[in-house]
């Protein structure tokens, strides 16, 4: 094996931690979804707005022209019944959603939100390192909290362990409110010491008008584009992260902020400070987006219930790019049987990552999946962390959930399903845009890959739901 850096060393030993911890912590089980898991086709589809729930004529309305141009108004219809047949948060019309890509844009549009506050700023992260980006975040936050906006901050503590003390000092000195995320030190725990449930979502929200969600944490890996063309690995340079992350303004971002405060309570954090966090919004864009998240408190994860559901209904097509793939067995066999009716099935991976026993795991799959038809890419030149789906052209997702047991069984996470065509074909061109930058993984070449590689895959494969 080459020599790992420091970071890498770092997140390896991170790895095996958590799945020892996780053996420890015992098995969990994952729900049973049935096939169209609950379509009410002759039930009109509720939806609300910025005051509240439409009446069926309003949805209607709604609905109609967001169908309008499409000629497969049947699929539309059918991923729409199946969202609305899920049961949580609410489907929520009226929002603009802005399409991030990799953290330079990323960044610079948290970084103009955060110097726009004037009320408060939830900011919720799995990792914020001490770093360039890091301390960037520490002194926008830092400024607005100077100038009287609250700035209130929820991190895990596995997630900033290499974060040093005295990064999280400097933001509670000058009155940000900083709370970690079911300590390690089960002496400092405040909701039971269960060591293994961590908070994996990445979740800005300022004013309570405006939510940044996706896969990006806080971090200088996210520094350089990854479709740029010094992308090469070579070059000899450290090949640049690859991620995506989204903007929303409108109504559905105070269930995002109830996600946020909920978790704040159970955490036990110290009472807010009195502010407008859930303010009377107003529509903002014409996008349908649906709020969820998931969490180990929860009878089931909702995450992985409605993944299921939009994949088990697809018609055409079904377009994940993911991290971290690992799938449990309803997930390998709603993939097998789309792609074995004739839905277009694609998966991008990455080709390389910072957690092997994860990635030689999901890599374990391959010849299963390949040979029920399910296609396989993995991105070249860049470390794909991104986590997204594209289904049938209309029913999309981006969040913090990666296709593995530990974000469906152990982990907090957040995504936004976004329904319609427009925000679809923004998607479907970042897609092939990942896509012409990965290399096919075809059957036969699979097939033939050297026994070093089949034994690596073995061993992770025995670790897979503790990964």
């Amino acid at each position: 094996m080459q020599s790992m850096g420091r970071c890498e060393e770092r997140r390896f030993a991170k790895g095996l931690a958590a799945a020892f911890l996780a053996v420890l912590a015992g098995c969990t089980s994952l729900p049973t979804i049935a096939p169209d898991m609950g379509v009410r086709r002759a039930q009109a589809v509720q939806l609300e707005g910025a005051r509240g729930p439409l009446t069926a004529l309003q949805s209607k309305a709604i609905l109609d022209k967001l169908k309008s141009g499409s000629e497969e108004t049947s699929i539309f219809d059918r991923h729409m019944a199946v969202e609305a047949a899920i049961t949580g948060s609410p489907l929520m019309v009226g929002n603009q959603v802005v399409l991030l890509q990799d953290g330079p844009s990323t960044y610079e549009a948290m970084f103009a939100a955060i110097r726009s506050a004037k009320d408060h700023i939830n900011l919720e992260t799995y990792i914020i390192e001490d770093d360039e980006i890091g301390n960037r975040f520490a002194d926008a936050l830092i400024e607005r909290q100077q100038q009287g906006v609250q700035v209130n901050l929820i991190y895990d503590s596995v997630g900033g362990i290499n974060t040093p003390k005295t990064f999280f000092k400097r933001l509670a000195d000058e009155g940000v409110v900083v709370l970690e995320f079911n300590p390690i030190n089960p002496l400092t725990a405040r909701k039971g010491w269960n060591v293994n449930q961590r908070d994996h979502r990445k979740l800005l929200i300022v004013d309570g008008q405006t939510a940044f969600l996706g896969g990006i944490n806080i971090s200088s890996v996210y520094s350089g584009g990854s479709y740029s063309q010094r992308s090469n690995s070579r070059t000899g340079e450290k090949a640049p992260w690859r991620d995506t992350h989204m903007q929303v303004d409108g109504p559905v971002v105070g269930e995002f902020q109830k996600l946020f405060l909920a978790t704040w309570e159970k955490q036990k954090g110290e009472p807010l400070a009195p502010r407008n966090y859930l303010p009377q919004l107003s529509n903002k864009g014409k996008e349908v987006v649906r709020a969820i998240g998931s969490s180990p408190d929860e009878p089931y994860t909702l995450i992985y219930a409605t993944l299921i559901s939009a994949i088990g209904s697809a018609e055409t097509s079904v377009y994940l790019t993911n991290a971290y793939f690992v799938p449990d067995p309803q997930l390998l066999a709603t993939l097998k049987d789309a792609a074995q009716r004739r839905v277009d099935v694609k998966i991008i991976l990455p080709s390389h990552t910072d957690s092997w026993l994860v990635f030689h795991a999901g890599r374990s799959y391959y010849e299963e999946l390949l040979g029920a038809g399910v296609k396989i890419y993995e991105r070249r030149d860049a470390l794909l962390h991104a986590k997204t789906a594209l289904i049938d052209g209309v029913w999309s997702t981006i969040g913090s959930t990666n296709l593995d047991w530990r974000s469906f069984l152990h982990n907090d996470e957040v995504n936004a399903v976004i329904l319609g065509q427009e925000f679809g074909m923004q998607m479907q061109a970042m897609f092939d845009k990942d896509m012409a930058s990965s290399n096919a993984i075809t059957l036969e070449q699979w097939r033939r890959r050297p026994i070093g590689m089949r034994l690596k895959e073995m061993a992770a494969r025995l670790w897979q739901r503790a990964l």
